[in-house]
């Protein structure tokens, strides 16, 4: 991977995020194809839901003036799982997906608990998912605005006129993945926005969240599987509005 101020663990504050799928030659998929189909066996025993459809991963990327430019190429689902359990083997990529980082109007967030049929069983983090052939615009582009917005509605119930979505982004860095985290505000206090998705949830045939989960503090981080970037990310927000007057 490499990149200008794309330095694994930072956060950082962009304008906007300028994306496109080009071609590459990904040598872990091409050479470990044997091994992948393993892995993908094994993972979805007792999983017929999971799909090894096509997603767009990420190659290159820099930073500069507050636009984070990458480079994206499909993938198999299945090889990239397999690259991700295997320990990230080398050339270094990074999966590089939009999450939508959802605020109830009393200032709560809102994270979903993925289902037991799901990859990530158990985890809680913000809606999100990584790119895949529906975001790619025919210019290119790998469209990282909508797939934030598909993503929340599909997964939690609510229509798009429901939420206010920032022009903003956050990048989280860490190794293997940036989570370009864009606000998303509801006009409900937490505990009603939790109902409403829950009971639209309820009513989904294959719902990929168990649970939404309410956060008000680091404290309520506590008990849940959330990945370190979750809560680096909710650190970060959190230490900056303690700061502010």
């Amino acid at each position: 991977m490499t990149g200008n101020g794309v330095a694994d663990g930072s956060i950082v504050a962009l304008s906007r995020v300028e994306a496109l799928v080009e071609p590459y030659d990904w040598e872990f998929a091409r050479e470990k194809a044997d091994g992948i189909a393993e892995h993908w066996a094994k993972l979805t025993v007792g999983k017929p839901s999971m799909f090894n459809g096509r997603v767009m991963l990420q190659h290159r990327a820099a930073i500069e003036d507050g636009v984070f430019r990458a480079g994206y190429f499909g993938a198999d689902y299945a090889a990239f799982l397999a690259w991700r359990d295997f320990g990230q083997p080398p050339p270094s990529i990074r999966n590089g997906f939009g999450m939508a980082a959802l605020r109830a109007a009393d200032g709560a967030f809102l994270l979903g608990r993925m289902g037991e049929h799901t990859a990530n069983a158990g985890k809680v983090y913000f809606a999100a998912g990584t790119p895949d052939q529906d975001d790619v615009r025919p210019d290119g582009s790998l469209d990282l605005a909508g797939s934030v917005t598909r993503e929340l509605c599909e997964e939690t119930g609510l229509e798009p006129g429901e939420i206010t979505v920032e022009e903003r982004w956050t990048a989280v860095i860490v190794p293997g993945k940036v989570a370009f985290m864009r606000p998303v505000g509801i006009d409900l206090p937490a505990e009603a926005a939790r109902a409403v998705m829950l009971e639209r949830i309820g009513r989904q045939e294959e719902p990929e969240l168990s649970d939404m989960v309410i956060v008000r503090n680091l404290g309520d981080c506590a008990g849940h599987d959330m990945p370190p970037f979750m809560s680096a990310y909710l650190a970060h927000i959190f230490g900056r509005e303690a700061k502010t007057p």
